[in-house]
């Protein structure tokens, strides 16, 4: 049979229209009951520019030299192989000549279009950069079928994971008139507003209540509602009848019942449906059942439907089971303890409800700690195990069997520290306290990760210890992975006091070397890898006020104990602004010095700390009472004193405290020498610079914070502080020095020269709450209570970022006799905590002062605050 052009498809499996795979043939007689044998004489490759014809060639199979049938397999073959490359909407082999035996072949190809450039349209700039990071699309992809379908699938997966089931995805191409075969891509998208929760249904539920199910659902929550009069009448009917019997719990249980149905406010949580959210809550539904002792409780069927008001319902259907109690339990494996000791010691007793997950922690792991397998474990016992069997189960009682295996007690072998590339091993290696040669304790290997946490050297996140046990002879190897982040800050502020804006430059380098300071080599940027804190700080207001610190901490003097040396010097000077020459020139100047030592202590236990302190301060003025509102503007003052503090830290995180607390008791005293003076001295007519010549005070304050973890990532944290500056000696009266400051954002500078403390309180003015503001001396007593909620954006160690909410009360009285700890000052707001390592860690806070402060109008209501390094707090 003789063709001039006879096109056969050899594709008929390939649905892509209009897509052509196909083969022309010449003036060839074919007979397709007998195909014919042919050598490939040679292979040609056109249509395409962009792409290696050898490499082309060997991805069809056909080789020249090769004997193949006409028509037959090999061509089919061929075609199929180029197809799956995705790269070619046509195909074609053409047969160009014929010589005797010999076939020539040219295998045309015309390429997909390249992506040139994609754009989004309908949606905000910040769900485009972070779909772009998903969908990963590129400047030269091919644009294939394929291609289209994964790019929707994966934005509409991304709006799903949102809360937007209906989200509509159309990708649009456009061929690029600039560029040959490419195509720009345009993906339009239409969330279609954000699906929320009507009614979430458990039908076949009898015990568990609504307000049970509701806190079972973690992230599956229905739509706020604040209906408090929609069915009221039946509210108060249902009441009267039930007052009628005296029943004031059926009284409360209607209520109850009512607000749960009526008043929904949705503060942390939105009600969104996303899929994956909800299979996890189905899970934590049963887990629920199973906390209450309906151990075989399960969910049977469940069904989303629709609403017409873009909203749902989720409609679920379970069976309870009955509920179950421990009946009995034995102990078997355990020779260590007996059973009498180990029964008083599980948490878990004979008649308690069946509850999996509480008698797993009680065995295994209990983060308030109790749990079993932490005592054996805190005794070396590395290899302990222990497996809860419910050998018996009848009607609704269990009774199990605590199957252990105690093993032998494990050694420390090797304690290493791995991914510190700037701290040096002894700084790191110090701090931990699981050494080789002790019995493995997993108390302290908990306590390791904690103390490596406080240097606030490595990112707390990622600090992970590498326990590696050796059965075979008893030891184990402990490698504590560490990332190192940046600890040094630097300070750069503002303030305005006085009628005068303050500059403040000041550098904390808390990974300091001292011993390299003149080893240029180890300079990165400064010498650093010891754990020394260096701190240099300088603040300015042109020729009116200059001041310079310098502080030096050893935190382990000597190199084989925690005793911290400190070592600190300030000085200041504040002037009028005349010139020396000038009879009226005035300054005020101060000149401190401090030489501190702490310790880490054993008792009670090892979170506390003693630190000792003794500091002068010598402040010289002449023509300058504009500080000292008692009228001392002329003379020197000494203030020799010593300083004990105790304090017990053992929160779990520097930056964002979840679990733990920090306590501090203070006591600072100076010698009483008015009661060394013998005779009768009115200190009324004595003149200022001599009443005062030597300072004379005891100080006390305590400190207390707590940090409780209440839902999820939400942290509660009351805080309280109390101050009370104290005198020998009644005649003298309590100095005018070191008194307390309350209100506003407690940023210290030139105005505390005076040594006195400046107490932050959000929703009120910088020092409104102390007596006799503005031209007050000063508070000798005072309170500060807060209670605050955190909730962390970001636990990134280069940008750690929180929100918080709080309330606020506190006061400042100028004698003890005025105190009254009902008579406070209150606030409200929220604010928000960035700790750079650069900068320390910064706060903006907004504060409403619920009262009025007598004579200061304005100082209360609305307010800002900003602060640096916790000074509000």
């Amino acid at each position: 049979m003789k063709l001039r052009s006879l096109i056969i498809l050899l594709l008929s499996g390939i649905i892509f229209q209009p897509l052509v795979a196909q083969v022309t043939l010449g003036d060839i007689e074919i007979d397709y009951n007998n195909p014919k044998e042919y050598e490939i004489g040679g292979i040609t490759i056109s249509g395409v520019k962009y792409l290696d014809a050898n490499v082309l060639i060997m991805l069809s199979g056909l080789t020249v030299g090769e004997r193949i049938n006409v028509p037959g397999e090999k061509i089919t073959t061929a075609i199929k192989k180029l197809w799956d490359q995705g790269l070619f909407e046509d195909i074609r082999i053409t047969v160009t000549n014929v010589i005797g035996n010999q076939i020539f072949l040219d295998i045309y190809l015309r390429e997909r279009p390249r992506l040139s450039k994609f754009s989004f349209s309908g949606i905000k700039k910040s769900d485009a950069d972070n779909i772009r990071d998903k969908i990963r699309l590129v400047k030269g992809d091919y644009v294939t079928d394929n291609l289209i379908i994964k790019t929707k699938n994966i934005i509409q997966d991304y709006f799903e994971n949102k809360g937007f089931l209906n989200a509509e995805v159309d990708v649009v191409l456009k061929r690029d008139s600039a560029t040959a075969n490419q195509v720009s891509m345009v993906i339009n998208i239409a969330k279609n507003g954000r699906v929320k929760i009507q009614r979430i249904n458990v039908n076949g539920n009898e015990h568990l209540t609504k307000e049970q199910i509701s806190g079972a659902f973690k992230d599956t929550k229905e739509m706020a509602v604040f209906n408090p009069m929609d069915g009221l009448d039946l509210v108060i009917w249902q009441s009267v009848k039930a007052a009628l019997h005296i029943d004031f719990v059926e009284i409360a249980s209607i209520i109850q019942q009512h607000t749960f149905e009526k008043v929904k406010i949705r503060i942390f949580k939105a009600s969104k449906f996303i899929p994956d959210d909800y299979e996890e809550d189905k899970i934590n539904l049963i887990s629920k059942y199973n906390s209450l002792g309906y151990r075989d409780a399960q969910i049977i069927a469940d069904t989303v439907t629709h609403n017409d008001d873009n909203t749902i319902n989720v409609n679920i259907w379970v069976n309870e089971g009955p509920k179950y109690y421990v009946r009995k339990i034995t102990w078997v494996g355990n020779s260590k303890y007996n059973d009498v000791f180990l029964s008083r010691f599980l948490k878990v007793k004979p008649g308690d409800v069946y509850d999996k997950a509480a008698l797993d922690a009680a065995l295994s792991y209990d983060p308030n700690g109790g749990d079993l397998r932490s005592l054996y474990m805190d005794d070396g016992y590395l290899f302990f195990d222990v497996n809860p069997v419910e050998v018996r189960v009848e009607n609704d009682s269990i009774d199990l069997e605590i199957r252990m295996h105690e093993g032998s007690q494990a050694t420390v072998n090797k304690v290493t520290i791995k991914g510190n590339t700037k701290t040096n091993d002894h700084v790191a290696l110090r701090e931990i306290q699981t050494r080789p040669g002790q019995l493995f304790s997993r108390d302290r290997l908990i306590r390791s990760q904690r103390q490596l946490a406080q240097l606030q050297y490595f990112d707390a996140e990622k600090l992970q210890p590498n326990v590696v046990p050796h059965p075979e002879d008893g030891t184990v190897d402990i490698e504590y992975i560490v990332e190192e982040t940046s600890a040094d800050q630097i300070e750069l502020s503002g303030g305005w006091g006085y009628g005068r804006i303050i500059g403040t430059l000041g550098l904390s380098f808390n990974n300091f070397s001292l011993r390299n300071i003149f080893n240029f080599k180890m300079w990165r940027p400064i010498p650093a890898g010891d754990g020394q804190k260096l701190s240099l700080r300088v603040q300015t207001y042109g020729k009116g006020y200059f001041s310079y610190s310098f502080s030096f901490t050893e935190p382990w003097l000597g190199g084989k104990k925690p005793l911290a040396l400190s070592l600190s010097y300030v000085h200041s000077k504040y002037t009028n602004g005349l010139n020396k020459s000038d009879s009226l020139y005035g300054y005020f100047k101060i000149d401190g010095i401090s030489v501190g030592l702490g310790t880490q202590l054993k008792w009670p236990d090892d979170y506390f700390s003693l630190y000792n302190s003794f500091n002068y301060y010598r402040y010289n003025t002449k023509n300058y009472s504009a500080i000292f509102t008692f009228g001392g503007g002329n003379g020197a003052y000494n203030a020799l004193s010593y300083g004990v503090t105790l304090t017990r830290n053992s929160v779990d995180n520097p930056i964002f405290p979840r679990a733990g607390s920090e306590m501090a008791i203070t006591l600072e005293l100076t010698p009483p020498y008015s009661l060394f003076r013998s005779g009768n001295i009115d200190y009324d007519t004595m003149p200022y610079n001599e009443r005062y010549k030597w300072v004379e005070y005891y100080k006390i304050k305590f400190k207390g914070s707590w940090y409780i973890p209440l839902i999820g990532k939400l942290v509660m944290t009351p805080r309280v502080q109390i101050g009370y500056l104290g005198a020998y000696n009644n005649s003298l009266g309590v100095t005018p020095f070191e008194r307390f400051y309350l209100g506003g954002d407690g940023l210290t500078g030139y105005n505390n020269m005076d040594g006195r403390e400046l107490i932050g309180m959000r929703g009120y003015a910088n020092n409104s709450l102390t007596p006799g503001y503005p031209s007050s001396i000063g508070g000798t007593v005072y309170t500060k209570n807060t209670l605050e909620f955190r909730y962390p954006i970001s636990l990134n160690p280069s940008a750690t970022i929180y929100a918080l909410a709080f309330l606020e009360a506190g006061n400042d009285w100028l004698r003890w006799k005025d105190v009254n700890p009902f008579n406070l000052y209150r606030s409200v707001g929220m604010g928000i905590r960035v700790f750079l390592p650069m900068f320390g860690l910064l706060g903006l806070d907004w504060g409403y002062g619920l009262d009025q402060v007598p004579g200061v109008p304005g100082a209360s209501g609305s307010q800002f605050h900003f602060s640096i390094n916790s000074s509000i707090d």
